[in-house]
C-alpha cells in the first residue's frame, strides 16, 4: 500500500484500484472515510467506479493502516484538510472527484471550498457541514472508550449510526472494522470533532456537488441539510428513506450508483 508523509511525523496510507483501459486517460476519484474507519469503508464503491476511474481510498491520519496517533496528538481540522490537499498533489493529477462520508464528507466540503482548483466534482454522503451538535455525545464516548475499550463503544453507538435495516452479519463486519481503530487516536480525535463547522465556507464551493442524506439522520434533519446544501451553486440533494446517518454503509449499492451516475453521467 502506498504512503505519503503529509507533515513531519505524519504518514498516511492509501489504496489505489484502477481497472481503466491503460490507453484511455481517466479521472481520479478520492474517497474520505468517517470516524473510526478506514478506506475499507468504501469497499462496495470500487466495482462500480474502478472501470471508469482510478479509485483512491485514503486512510486518514491515525486510522486504518496509517500509524495510530497518541492521545495528546494536537488534532486540527485544518491539518486533515491539508493532508487531503497534499495527497491530491502527490497523485500527480490536476483535479480529483472527491467523495466523503460522515466527517469525511465535512473534510471534502472544506477541501472544495479552500482548494477549488483541486476538486472537479464533489459528493458528500451523510456528511454534515457542522459537527458542533456532537458536543453532547463525545464526552460519554471518550469515557466509555477509556474504561471499556473501542469495541464496546462501537457496538453501543452503531444503532444510531447504522440504523435498523442492517442484517447481523453486516453490523458485525462494521463493528470489526471500526474496532481496529486505536483508542489513543479516538481520544484526541473526539475532542476535535465538536469544534468542526464549515457552514460559513460552503458558499465558496464551485464544484458541482451531490449531497446525500437520509430521512432519519442523527446528524441533522433534511431541512438542516438543505439549508446549507442550497448555498452551494448548482448542487443537488438526494434524500434516502432510512434511519441511519452513515448512508454509505446502510445503503452502499444505492449510494455507489448515485455517485457513479453523478460523476460519469
Amino acid at each position: 500500500m502506498p504512503t505519503l508523509e503529509t507533515a513531519p511525523g505524519i504518514t498516511v496510507h492509501y489504496t489505489v484500484d484502477d481497472f481503466t483501459d491503460p490507453w484511455v486517460p481517466g479521472p481520479t476519484v478520492l474517497f474520505l472515510h468517517g470516524l473510526a474507519e478506514s478506506g475499507e469503508a468504501f469497499r462496495p464503491f470500487v466495482p462500480p467506479l474502478a472501470r471508469r476511474a482510478r479509485v483512491v481510498r485514503l486512510d486518514l491520519r491515525g486510522y486504518g493502516r496509517s500509524p495510530a496517533l497518541p492521545a495528546d496528538h494536537p488534532w486540527r481540522f485544518d491539518s486533515l484538510v491539508g493532508d487531503v490537499a497534499a495527497l491530491i498533489r502527490h497523485l500527480g493529477v490536476e483535479r480529483v472527484h472527491l467523495v466523503g462520508g460522515k466527517i469525511g464528507g465535512t473534510i471534502a466540503l472544506a477541501v472544495a471550498a479552500r482548494h477549488p482548483e483541486l476538486v472537479d466534482r464533489l459528493a458528500v454522503l451523510g456528511g454534515p457541514a457542522s459537527l458542533t451538535n456532537m458536543a453532547g455525545r463525545t464526552p460519554a464516548w471518550r469515557a466509555q472508550i477509556a474504561s471499556e475499550g473501542v469495541r464496546p463503544w462501537v457496538r453501543g453507538s452503531n444503532a444510531g449510526r447504522m440504523g435498523t435495516r442492517m442484517v447481523p452479519a453486516q453490523l458485525q463486519w462494521w463493528e470489526d472494522l471500526m474496532s481496529r481503530t486505536a483508542a489513543s487516536t479516538l481520544e484526541g480525535f473526539l475532542q476535535m470533532v465538536p469544534t468542526v463547522d464549515v457552514t460559513a465556507e460552503v458558499d465558496r464551493i464551485r464544484a458541482p456537488a451531490l449531497i446525500v442524506t437520509t430521512t432519519g439522520s442523527g446528524l441533522g434533519s433534511v431541512d438542516e441539510v438543505r439549508a446549507w446544501q442550497e448555498r452551494i451553486p448548482g448542487s443537488r440533494l438526494v434524500v434516502l428513506q432510512n434511519d441511519s446517518y452513515h448512508v454509505a454503509a446502510s445503503d452502499p449499492d444505492e449510494t455507489a450508483l448515485l455517485v457513479r451516475d453523478f460523476l460519469f453521467g
